[in-house]
């Protein structure tokens, strides 16, 4: 049973914005866990993409999305966003949440224990 769930994914152009969610299922609350975005294009390994800790707002980001993308929570709504924007053609891929108590290396697939369906992002004009 998925504990989590994406959305917000679709077809955008080079230089456009995306919003991904992640949203919790059947009552399980992101709150209390480190929550983290990945991406798997054809052919490749999944790949952490950002994370946001539970404790104190703590964010990281691999290095080939700094300063285009923006994680976030929403409390109110037990909610994590992906704010993607300047998207590149390198930025396709199928987009998963994940959701762990602590990582210690933040952008490790290993480190997650609850994983999404994922999100189909795709970027070309």
């Amino acid at each position: 049973q998925l504990q989590l769930v994406e959305s917000g994914g679709g077809l955008v152009q080079p230089g456009g914005s995306l919003t991904l969610s992640c949203a919790g299922a059947s009552g399980f609350d992101l709150d209390y866990y480190e929550i983290g975005w990945f991406r798997q294009a054809p052919g490749k390994e999944r790949e952490g993409v950002s994370c946001i800790s539970s404790s104190d707002g703590r964010t990281f980001y691999a290095d080939s999305v700094k300063g285009r993308f923006t994680i976030s929570r929403d409390n109110t709504n037990h909610t994590v966003h992906l704010q993607m924007n300047s998207l590149k053609p390198e930025d396709t891929g199928h987009y998963y949440c994940a959701a762990t108590i602590v990582a210690a290396r933040p952008l490790l697939p290993d480190e997650y224990d609850y994983w999404g369906q994922g999100t189909q992002v795709t970027v070309s004009s």
